[in-house]
């Protein structure tokens, strides 16, 4: 099953790595409603790198999976990520807190709406 769940970056954990050559990273999410909860999730491998892009606070939107397993009698639950966005309308900081500078928008050349063309092209 796959969910989606916004809020806000609380907390990125450091990546940890195994001696079997796999590797996960855990964030935690704090969502935004009358009762706030904060939600650990796990990346693992190359998905690791999606996290870089963002900062503590930002607002993000996590499409997750859950898993759950059972070990010794105990049962687990994770929440493994695999996408995550800026919600609409924010976007994520860019890297070292500085505001990504936007392109500037192409000019273009005034149009000549009088109807007066010096071509004979019919269309």
């Amino acid at each position: 099953m796959s969910f989606e769940i916004t809020g806000k970056l609380k907390l990125i954990m450091d990546e940890q790595r195994f001696d079997s050559g796999f590797f996960k990273r855990e964030f935690v999410v704090t969502t935004q409603e009358q009762y706030p909860q904060d939600l650990k999730f796990e990346l693992f491998k190359e998905k690791c790198e999606m996290i870089q892009n963002f900062n503590i606070g930002d607002p993000i939107s996590v499409k997750f999976d859950v898993r759950g397993r059972e070990w010794n009698g105990n049962y687990y639950v994770n929440l493994n990520a695999w996408r995550i966005d800026a919600p609409s309308g924010a976007a994520p900081a860019a890297q070292g807190g500085a505001p990504a500078a936007a392109a500037p928008l192409p000019t273009s050349a005034p149009i000549d709406l009088s109807g007066e063309d010096d071509d004979d092209l019919p269309f």
